[in-house]
């Protein structure tokens, strides 16, 4: 890791921007950008602070795009922080193989674990802020980084994303301090992107309203039992003569039943109980991925990777 010592930052809660070329006024940030943040801070060690990581994206003119973003280990000791240089490099390495495109634009950070003012504003700029963000100028292209902020500590049961920029405070040609000021944040949403979110936003107002957590697997069962019940209950009306019959309807009923293989009952429930087993074993290797995982993150974490 990259220690380097700390200096002031200071946080302007307005856009205080001069009108340049090369500054930049606008960041549009993809949903899973913060989605990444969130699942990050939640998987931080117990008892650590703020998490970061390197954002990813384009920059065009006085525009910002992120895109993407990938975790980084740091730690923070009083006015010191330790940057994990190294593994920035090699994670930004493989994602530019994968997307040659996108270029580091900037950095993110959860909120800082300190004290709220007397308004309830949370300190969103912990003061060596500065001392990353100088890190992240070196490994942007146009030295000129921006600083994503996510509050995830519900204050006011909701999650607030901030963005800013840093500019040097100089007194007598000597730099005193950074001041962060705060950029115009917008998110912007791909078509896949949205997708999941309205998915995601179903799924949430179900299991809201039926106060459950199903499993999929029944609710597929579930909606499969009602159609072949109303496709049961159409055919014997129809044979008991209490319907009209419908020849549109009838090839539909025919073509779904040609589909159905012709298979004694012991050959599927040997192929039914095979497909379970292949599903239980992926659920129990899953399982165990997911528990060699933590148990690595936790190394990690206590050797300092």
């Amino acid at each position: 890791m990259t220690t380097i010592n700390s200096t002031t930052s200071l946080s302007s809660p307005a856009l205080v921007l001069e009108d340049g070329a090369e500054t930049i006024t606008q960041v549009i940030v993809h949903p899973v950008v913060l989605l990444h943040v969130l699942d990050h801070h939640t998987r931080r060690q117990e008892g650590s602070g703020r998490v970061i990581g390197t954002l990813l994206g384009r920059r065009d003119g006085k525009k910002v795009e992120v895109t993407n973003c990938f975790a980084v280990p740091h730690a923070e000791r009083g006015d010191e922080v330790a940057i994990g240089k190294d593994f920035n490099k090699q994670m930004l390495a493989l994602h530019l193989r994968a997307n040659r495109k996108e270029a580091v634009v900037g950095w993110y950070a959860s909120a800082a674990l300190g004290d709220v003012d007397g308004e309830g504003t949370p300190d969103l700029i912990a003061n060596t802020s500065s001392l990353i963000h100088e890190f992240y100028a070196e490994e942007s292209d146009e030295g000129d980084p921006i600083h994503l902020v996510l509050d995830t500590r519900l204050l006011k049961d909701s999650i607030m994303a901030r963005a800013y920029r840093s500019t040097p405070v100089v007194v007598q040609g000597e730099p005193m301090a950074n001041m962060f000021h705060e950029l115009r944040l917008t998110l912007q949403n791909s078509e896949p992107e949205t997708l999941a979110l309205h998915r995601m936003a179903e799924d949430s107002r179900e299991k809201t309203s039926k106060d459950t957590e199903d499993e999929p697997l029944l609710i597929s069962m579930e909606k499969l039992y009602n159609l072949l019940e109303t496709a049961s209950n159409y055919v014997d009306s129809v044979i008991e003569g209490t319907t009209s019959p419908d020849a549109d309807v009838g090839r539909k009923v025919a073509d779904t039943l040609a589909t159905v293989p012709r298979i004694r009952p012991e050959v599927f429930d040997k192929l039914f109980n095979d497909s379970l087993q292949d599903l239980l074993m992926v659920t129990y290797l899953s399982n165990i991925t997911q528990t060699q995982l933590s148990i690595a993150e936790k190394l990690n974490a206590s050797l300092g990777v």
